[in-house]
């Protein structure tokens, strides 16, 4: 018997699995599972599970995409997956099933338009730092302490009693970020 299985998922507690759970059931899934857990997570519990409980014939229901893969290489291998074991994948929101041909070249249309904007989104940061590396912009955060401000503590740490923690609370700065721009200072004798 060919079953319609969901899979829900929020990324925190306090969200809900109210709306996935109600078109999951509107769409006639039999079993839904439902997880609360960050889309970053390789390891996602309940997705195993429904994975295991999934049958050549069944479908795959959920509400978005982006409830399944945690990015578009993630879902893109996820489905292939499923197509391999002969399992139908449906995702409610941007109608995508590829239960016929029509809707597996429709998926993977998509899959490839998505890589082409990633692509596109990557050539150009790159080209943009490019250009600002060549007007002598640097990227990054700005240093927290200034040329003037590592002598000046150069200078308080050669004192054999002054302590760090207390240099580092003067420059607003932790022991690390200290140690980070003026390395290690020995005492005088």
């Amino acid at each position: 018997m060919n079953q319609r299985i969901g899979y829900a998922r929020v990324s925190t507690d306090d969200q809900h699995l109210d709306l996935q759970r109600d078109a999951l059931t509107q769409a006639e899934c039999n079993v839904i599972y439902e997880e609360a857990i960050s889309g970053k997570n390789a390891v996602r519990p309940e997705l195993e599970q429904c994975l295991k409980a999934l049958r050549s014939g069944d479908t795959l229901v959920v509400w978005r995409l982006d409830r399944l893969g945690r990015s578009l290489p993630d879902l893109v291998k996820i489905v292939a997956e499923l197509e391999q074991r002969g399992v139908h994948f449906e995702s409610l929101t941007e109608k995508v099933e590829t239960g016929s041909a029509a809707g597996k070249l429709q998926f993977h249309v998509f899959a490839a338009l998505a890589e082409f904007e990633r692509a596109l989104i990557r050539e150009r940061t790159q080209a943009g730092l490019a250009a600002a590396r060549a007007r002598g912009r640097a990227g990054g955060r700005k240093p927290k302490l200034d040329d003037q401000q590592m002598r000046e503590i150069k200078a308080l740490l050669r004192d054999p009693d002054m302590r760090v923690a207390d240099v580092a609370r003067r420059y607003g700065v932790s022991r690390t970020t200290l140690y980070k721009y003026v390395g290690i200072v020995t005492p005088r004798q």
